[in-house]
C-alpha cells in the first residue's frame, strides 16, 4: 500500500486553456503547480521502487478548508463531517489529478480498475491518496 499526502487546499484538474495566438491547449499554473507537488510527495514515498504493475485500487480523501466566516455550529458539523462539500470542484475533477503519478507510482493511470474519491471538510486541508494492488477479496462492491 502506498499513501500519498499533499498538505494544503486542494486544487482539482483545471480545464484546459487555449493560446489565442496559436491554438495550442495548455494546463492552467494552478493545476501544473499541484500536479508537481503530487509528483515529487509520490516520488518521495516511493523512493528507489519501480512504479507499480497490474490492476490498482486508488482512493483519495480531500479535505477542504472551512470557511472562518461560517457559524460556529456550521463549522462544528463540518469538523464533524456532518456537512460536507457539495459545490465545485466537483469529485472527478479532484481524481483527474492522478495523471501526475504516471510512471511514479504506477506505469499508467489506466492501471487503476478501482477508485474513490470523499470530500470532507477540515481544518488542516489536504489532498491524500492511498494506492494498493488490486487482490482477491478486495473487488469492492461489483467485483
Amino acid at each position: 500500500m502506498i499513501e500519498i499526502a499533499v498538505l494544503g487546499t486542494p486544487v482539482a484538474k483545471g480545464r484546459p486553456r487555449f493560446a489565442k495566438e496559436t491554438g495550442h491547449a495548455y494546463t492552467p499554473e494552478k493545476t501544473r503547480n499541484f500536479e508537481a507537488a503530487l509528483k515529487y510527495a509520490a516520488q518521495e514515498v516511493m523512493g528507489p521502487r519501480a512504479p507499480l504493475d497490474g490492476p490498482l485500487i486508488v482512493e483519495m480523501k480531500i479535505v477542504m478548508p472551512i470557511a472562518k466566516s461560517w457559524p460556529k455550529k456550521r463549522q462544528k458539523a463540518a469538523r464533524e463531517g456532518i456537512e460536507r462539500p457539495i459545490k465545485k470542484p466537483d469529485w472527478d475533477n479532484f481524481a483527474k489529478v492522478v495523471d501526475a503519478l504516471n510512471q511514479v507510482v504506477w506505469i499508467d493511470d489506466g492501471q487503476v480498475v478501482d477508485g474513490r474519491v470523499q470530500k470532507f471538510y477540515g481544518d488542516k486541508p489536504g489532498t491524500w491518496i492511498v494506492v494498493k494492488p488490486l487482490n482477491p477479496g478486495n473487488e469492492g462492491v461489483f467485483g
